[in-house]
Protein backbone atom coordinates (compact mmCIF):
# COMPACT_ATOMS: atom_id res chain seq x y z
CA UNK A 1 0.00 0.00 0.00
CA UNK A 2 2.74 2.48 0.73
CA UNK A 3 4.15 1.52 -2.41
CA UNK A 4 1.07 2.73 -4.63
CA UNK A 5 0.88 6.54 -2.42
CA UNK A 6 4.44 6.52 -2.95
CA UNK A 7 4.00 6.51 -7.05
CA UNK A 8 0.21 8.43 -6.71
CA UNK A 9 2.57 11.28 -5.27
CA UNK A 10 5.73 10.47 -7.76
CA UNK A 11 2.60 11.36 -10.60
CA UNK A 12 0.79 14.17 -9.00
CA UNK A 13 4.53 15.79 -8.53
CA UNK A 14 5.47 15.73 -12.16
CA UNK A 15 2.22 16.31 -13.25
CA UNK A 16 2.58 19.71 -11.12
CA UNK A 17 6.03 20.31 -12.52
CA UNK A 18 5.18 19.95 -16.52
CA UNK A 19 2.63 22.53 -17.08
CA UNK A 20 3.12 24.87 -19.39
CA UNK A 21 4.41 24.47 -22.77
CA UNK A 22 8.33 24.59 -23.07
CA UNK A 23 10.35 26.62 -25.32
CA UNK A 24 11.03 24.30 -27.97
CA UNK A 25 7.56 23.36 -28.24
CA UNK A 26 6.62 27.28 -28.90
CA UNK A 27 9.29 27.42 -31.38
CA UNK A 28 8.43 24.32 -33.42
CA UNK A 29 4.38 25.78 -33.35
CA UNK A 30 5.88 28.91 -34.76
CA UNK A 31 7.44 27.32 -37.69
CA UNK A 32 5.07 25.21 -38.68
CA UNK A 33 2.92 28.10 -38.93
CA UNK A 34 5.29 30.00 -40.90
CA UNK A 35 5.91 27.34 -43.20
CA UNK A 36 2.43 27.09 -44.00
CA UNK A 37 2.12 30.70 -44.79
CA UNK A 38 5.03 30.95 -47.15
CA UNK A 39 3.74 27.94 -48.96
CA UNK A 40 0.29 29.00 -48.97
CA UNK A 41 0.86 33.48 -49.96
CA UNK A 42 2.29 32.32 -53.71
CA UNK A 43 -1.33 29.89 -53.65
CA UNK A 44 -3.28 32.86 -52.47
CA UNK A 45 -1.57 35.47 -54.94
CA UNK A 46 -2.32 33.52 -58.35
CA UNK A 47 -5.64 32.72 -57.01
CA UNK A 48 -6.30 36.31 -56.75
CA UNK A 49 -4.78 37.27 -59.83
CA UNK A 50 -6.50 35.19 -61.58
CA UNK A 51 -10.15 35.49 -60.22
CA UNK A 52 -9.32 39.64 -60.97
CA UNK A 53 -8.56 38.75 -64.16
CA UNK A 54 -11.70 36.54 -65.23
CA UNK A 55 -13.77 38.85 -63.05
CA UNK A 56 -12.91 41.98 -65.68
CA UNK A 57 -13.65 39.25 -68.73
CA UNK A 58 -17.19 38.28 -66.94
CA UNK A 59 -18.09 41.98 -66.20
CA UNK A 60 -16.98 42.71 -70.31
CA UNK A 61 -19.07 39.95 -71.63
CA UNK A 62 -21.84 40.93 -69.52
CA UNK A 63 -21.44 44.64 -70.59
CA UNK A 64 -21.47 44.09 -73.98
CA UNK A 65 -24.75 41.81 -73.43
CA UNK A 66 -26.43 44.43 -72.10
CA UNK A 67 -25.38 47.12 -74.23
CA UNK A 68 -26.34 44.58 -77.53
CA UNK A 69 -29.57 44.63 -75.65
CA UNK A 70 -30.73 47.85 -74.86
CA UNK A 71 -29.30 48.61 -78.67
CA UNK A 72 -32.19 45.79 -79.44
CA UNK A 73 -34.73 47.77 -77.51
CA UNK A 74 -33.80 51.09 -79.17
CA UNK A 75 -33.60 52.60 -74.95
CA UNK A 76 -33.58 56.42 -75.99
CA UNK A 77 -34.03 55.87 -79.24
CA UNK A 78 -30.45 55.50 -79.65
CA UNK A 79 -27.68 53.54 -80.21
CA UNK A 80 -25.34 51.47 -76.97
CA UNK A 81 -21.96 50.76 -76.94
CA UNK A 82 -19.24 49.65 -74.09
CA UNK A 83 -15.68 51.43 -73.59
CA UNK A 84 -13.32 49.57 -71.56
CA UNK A 85 -10.39 51.50 -69.74
CA UNK A 86 -7.86 50.87 -67.02
CA UNK A 87 -10.43 51.15 -64.07
CA UNK A 88 -13.58 50.30 -65.36
CA UNK A 89 -16.15 49.33 -68.36
CA UNK A 90 -18.45 52.20 -69.61
CA UNK A 91 -21.99 51.08 -71.31
CA UNK A 92 -23.14 54.33 -73.04
CA UNK A 93 -26.15 55.88 -75.09
CA UNK A 94 -24.86 57.00 -78.62
CA UNK A 95 -22.88 56.07 -81.63
CA UNK A 96 -19.58 56.28 -79.71
CA UNK A 97 -18.02 57.33 -76.64
CA UNK A 98 -17.00 60.62 -77.55
CA UNK A 99 -21.04 61.52 -78.84
CA UNK A 100 -22.60 59.70 -76.07
CA UNK A 101 -24.70 61.51 -73.46
CA UNK A 102 -23.71 61.13 -69.97
CA UNK A 103 -26.59 60.90 -68.59
CA UNK A 104 -27.21 57.11 -69.18
CA UNK A 105 -23.71 55.81 -68.54
CA UNK A 106 -23.21 52.95 -66.69
CA UNK A 107 -19.90 52.20 -65.09
CA UNK A 108 -18.58 48.92 -63.91
CA UNK A 109 -15.32 48.84 -62.07
CA UNK A 110 -12.58 46.48 -62.60
CA UNK A 111 -9.34 46.18 -60.93
CA UNK A 112 -6.68 48.90 -61.68
CA UNK A 113 -3.79 46.54 -62.01
CA UNK A 114 -5.09 44.97 -65.13
CA UNK A 115 -3.70 45.92 -68.62
CA UNK A 116 -6.14 46.34 -71.35
CA UNK A 117 -5.57 45.62 -75.01
CA UNK A 118 -7.54 45.50 -78.18
CA UNK A 119 -10.52 46.65 -79.35
CA UNK A 120 -11.56 48.99 -76.01
CA UNK A 121 -15.08 50.69 -77.83
CA UNK A 122 -17.62 48.64 -78.75
CA UNK A 123 -21.37 50.07 -80.74
CA UNK A 124 -23.99 48.04 -80.81
CA UNK A 125 -26.84 49.10 -83.73
CA UNK A 126 -30.03 50.44 -83.03
CA UNK A 127 -32.73 47.88 -83.25
CA UNK A 128 -30.65 45.11 -84.59
CA UNK A 129 -28.48 45.02 -81.72
CA UNK A 130 -25.83 43.98 -84.08
CA UNK A 131 -21.88 45.35 -83.65
CA UNK A 132 -20.82 47.76 -85.59
CA UNK A 133 -17.76 46.62 -85.24
CA UNK A 134 -15.90 43.60 -84.15
CA UNK A 135 -13.22 42.85 -82.24
CA UNK A 136 -11.42 41.53 -79.17
CA UNK A 137 -10.64 42.90 -75.82
CA UNK A 138 -7.43 41.42 -74.14
CA UNK A 139 -6.72 41.62 -70.15
CA UNK A 140 -3.26 40.92 -68.92
CA UNK A 141 -2.64 40.95 -65.28
CA UNK A 142 0.98 41.92 -63.54
CA UNK A 143 1.64 38.13 -63.44
CA UNK A 144 0.82 37.63 -67.28
CA UNK A 145 -2.72 35.80 -66.88
CA UNK A 146 -4.56 36.75 -69.37
CA UNK A 147 -8.20 36.43 -71.02
CA UNK A 148 -9.76 37.48 -74.30
CA UNK A 149 -13.44 38.87 -74.73
CA UNK A 150 -14.15 38.07 -78.58
CA UNK A 151 -17.38 39.56 -80.37
CA UNK A 152 -18.00 38.56 -84.11
CA UNK A 153 -20.31 39.98 -86.55
CA UNK A 154 -23.37 37.51 -85.37
CA UNK A 155 -22.95 39.19 -82.20
CA UNK A 156 -21.69 36.27 -80.37
CA UNK A 157 -19.61 37.18 -77.36
CA UNK A 158 -16.61 34.76 -76.28
CA UNK A 159 -14.80 34.99 -73.28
Amino acid sequence: MRNTITILNYLLNIKKNNSGFTLFEMLLAVSVFAIIGVISAPVYIGFKTRNDVDSAATITASALRRASVLSQSMQNDSSWGVLATTSEIIIFSGGSYALRNPIYDESKNIVSSIQISGKSELVFAKFTGMPISTGTLIFTSLSGETRNVSINEKNVISY
